[in-house]
């Protein structure tokens, strides 16, 4: 763009500068850089600059600091890299936890520890200058050593969880796919009453219930304009809660009539992985024409149809934007809502009356959660905190703020016990105390960041769901348990959005669902040592 001066016709005159010395790295033929191959030779060059002598002969002193500094840390973490192969070598081997800790604390960490100390006895302009071009080689060099840190973590006692093997196994089998639904599936639940069925909701603005046995669609939900979001039960009736894109959460009837289950043969066992691969599954479901398309087992009634349901029993209005999720209270009598409007709405089910506005939260609200005995409920935000609202005294509400991450917490949901786990963007789960939250129980760091965690009331089993495809189980104390199994033909091969535990049957007690538009029922055998 043309400046002022120029387009009136002058120009303004040009300052004097001086003259500066540059640095420019040659290769050198002498004895002494060919000991060294690591120096070469400089080359002065002279250049025009402002700076007088002093300020430059500074910074030349401040390049070579810098230089020498980063080939230490450059050298050390090299080192350290063949340090931890050595150690998870060893450990798989057999080797003792107790002294594999004393030699990495001895050797590696202390020495890094030293450096990281000589490190911060540079001159405070000289970080502020140059932190861009030391932070990449900093965060390598935690990057390596972050495993045995939490490996002496671990036999010290604390709360870290290592990212070694685990000494507890699980077996971990895919049962039965269920396929049928046109966009990503956002959540899946089980029914807390008799029929027990399988709830999911997708971005197709449909929720389905389905057939655990037979794998089949029972009950299409089509009330809503936008996307389904989330689907809870009622904890005593024949109800379903969900909340939707469109600004409104629904209450509807879940009450089902299933499928004959076919007499020969185990019903459980899914056949479909030797007939046909995932994709044919998927493609044939979008070609599929009508509400009502599903997956269709071999020995299912062809006749079958699944009913729908095209209005809700209850609708809320309340919302000024989309509400991401929605849970029934413990008497089932209120529900409540949380919504990208930065609120969560406590209603009447009855009458569908605002109780309580949940306001407090900077950002967009990511879920909610109800605690299955007590008046509690917790809030996850994308401002990196989640609340605990207790409304046990019905004369007054408090509510607590929680700030024990460091980016959005996708996910937050009570335990049977009193506990409270949460799962974020920044990968990491954290185990809290309802009785003590100053600190987390336990730390589990993944590589990946978290989406709708579950918690198994039987055995105490945290399902993590990953945006890189991964289902990972921990148990409560962050002990890592099993990865589940991940291929061609097995698995989600697209983001994981949430899991469900259904510990009442042991031959699949574990759903998962993901933005491949697929809901996988697993077998899951603990085995803790």
């Amino acid at each position: 763009m043309p400046t002022e001066a120029a387009a009136q016709g002058f120009s303004r005159p040009k300052p004097k500068r001086g003259k500066s010395l540059s640095l420019r790295r040659t290769h050198s033929s002498t004895e002494a850089d060919r000991e060294n191959p690591r120096h070469g030779s400089f080359t002065v060059e002279v250049q025009e600059s402002v700076l007088p002598p002093h300020l430059r002969a500074r910074l030349w002193d401040l390049f070579q600091q810098i230089e020498r500094e980063v080939e230490v840390v450059y050298a050390e973490n090299l080192a350290l890299q063949e340090k931890v192969e050595v150690l998870t070598e060893r450990l798989e081997a057999g080797t003792s936890d107790k002294a594999i800790g004393e030699e990495s604390l001895d050797g590696t960490v202390k020495a890094n520890i030293a450096k990281n100390k000589s490190s911060s006895q540079l001159s405070q302009k000289l970080k502020t200058t140059y932190k861009a071009s030391t932070s990449k080689m900093q965060h390598r060099l935690q990057q390596s050593i972050a495993p045995v840190r939490a490996r002496l973590d671990t036999v010290s006692g604390a709360s870290i969880v290592s990212s070694f093997k685990p000494a507890n196994t699980s077996q971990c089998q895919m049962v039965r796919r269920f396929v049928g639904h046109r966009d990503g599936v956002w959540e899946v639940n089980i029914s807390r009453t008799k029929p027990h069925v399988l709830g999911t909701v997708s971005a197709d603005r449909t929720a389905k219930l389905w057939c655990m046995a037979t794998g089949q669609c029972v009950l299409n939900y089509v009330g809503h304009s936008g996307s389904v979001n989330s689907i809870r039960f009622h904890p005593n009736d024949q109800l379903a809660l969900t909340a939707s894109g469109d600004h409104t959460a629904h209450v509807w009837r879940s009450a089902v009539v299933l499928p004959q289950v076919p007499p020969e043969g185990n019903p459980l066992l899914f056949s479909g992985v030797q007939r046909s691969s995932d994709d044919d599954q998927i493609e044939g479901a979008e070609k599929e024409e009508g509400e009502a398309a599903s997956h269709t087992e071999p020995g299912d009634s062809s006749d079958f149809a699944p009913a729908v349901v095209r209005s809700p029993l209850t609708e809320f209005t309340g919302h000024t934007d989309v509400i991401i999720a929605a849970d029934w209270m413990a008497d089932g009598k209120q529900v409540v809502t949380a919504s990208w409007d930065r609120t969560a709405q406590l209603y009447d089910l009855e009458t569908t009356e605002l109780v309580h506005s949940l306001t407090g939260h900077d950002q967009e609200l990511t879920n909610c959660s109800t605690h299955p005995t007590q008046r509690l409920v917790v809030t996850s935000s994308k401002d990196s905190t989640f609340r605990l609202w207790d409304f046990r005294d019905p004369s007054i509400h408090s509510v607590n703020v929680f700030q024990g991450h460091t980016d959005t917490v996708n996910s937050v949901t009570f335990t049977s016990g009193d506990n409270v786990v949460s799962g974020s963007d920044d990968r990491t789960v954290k185990v809290w105390d309802l009785k003590n939250m100053r600190s987390p129980l336990a730390t589990i760091r993944t590589d990946s960041a978290i989406n709708r965690i579950s918690v198994s009331a039987l055995h105490k089993v945290i399902a993590i769901p990953h945006d890189n495809r991964h289902i990972r189980l921990f148990d409560l104390q962050g002990v890592r348990l099993a990865r589940l199994p991940r291929s061609n033909r097995t698995g989600h091969h697209r983001m994981v959005c949430g899991t469900a535990w259904y510990d009442e049957n042991p031959m699949c007690n574990l759903f998962s669902c993901g933005f491949d538009r697929q809901v996988i029922g697993w077998q899951i055998i603990t085995a803790v040592a």
